[in-house]
């Protein structure tokens, strides 16, 4: 695992990447065996990804929310801050275009 942008973060990262990494591994597996069984309606697939999400924020967030004070704060003492927002103004994150309606890609 790569170190995060600061020592003092990076134990934090490694906690939150082994948490995330278990979820997901939780997450896809049955999304993907039961993304091909019919009989699973739209609702249920909603109700899945909710009850995942909830699982994600119960086991996860928490070490998600420490990690990103640590890297703000590092990101701060190191007088990045300018250089993201002018790195946000000259490439802002845009919505991705609308899906092709004859079904090409």
């Amino acid at each position: 695992m790569a170190h995060s942008l600061s020592p003092e973060c990076t134990p934090l990262k490694h906690e939150y990447d082994a948490c995330f990494n278990t979820w997901f591994e939780g997450y896809l597996e049955p999304a993907i065996a039961n993304a091909n069984t019919k009989g699973h309606s739209q609702s249920q697939r909603i109700e899945y990804s909710k009850q995942k999400k909830e699982e994600y924020d119960r086991k996860c967030g928490s070490i998600w929310a420490e990690y990103k004070d640590c890297v703000q704060k590092a990101v701060t003492e190191k007088g990045l801050g300018g250089l993201l927002s002018q790195a946000r103004q000259e490439n802002p994150l845009r919505e991705p275009p609308p899906p092709d309606a004859s079904g090409s890609s």
